[in-house]
């Protein structure tokens, strides 16, 4: 399976898992100037940004490890981007999420992280 593959899947059961949480998906895979934002959701009153990583194996560590520092800042800058163009979400409190999947088999593993914060 190819990269975009696993990526495309990780990102369908993140959805299935955030509705089954109550979150409502307003965007997918938006992409900006400075990073795509791979899911953009509304939970009670709270925009969240959710970075989705995927993995088939662990050789190099968890799939939430690769949210790197450069990354992190990188999806922020998008977000800062995202809100200038969509200011109806201004009024949200806003946090990012990330999740983190890892495919072995048939089942999904799935790590959720909330309001991640890199320092």
């Amino acid at each position: 399976m190819r990269k975009n593959e696993i990526g495309k899947i990780g990102e369908d059961e993140a959805v299935k898992f955030l509705k089954e949480k109550g979150y409502k998906i307003i965007q997918r895979n938006t992409r900006t100037r400075f990073s795509e934002l791979d899911i953009v959701a509304i939970k009670d009153d709270t925009l969240v940004f959710i970075e989705v990583k995927t993995k088939t194996n662990l050789r190099k560590g968890e799939p939430y490890e690769e949210v790197t520092f450069s990354k992190f800042k990188r999806l922020q800058r998008g977000i800062n981007y995202f809100l200038l163009n969509n200011p109806r979400y201004n009024s949200y409190k806003m946090r990012i999420d990330i999740i983190s999947i890892f495919l072995n088999g048939g089942v999904p593993q799935i790590k959720h992280f909330k309001n991640v914060q890199l320092a």
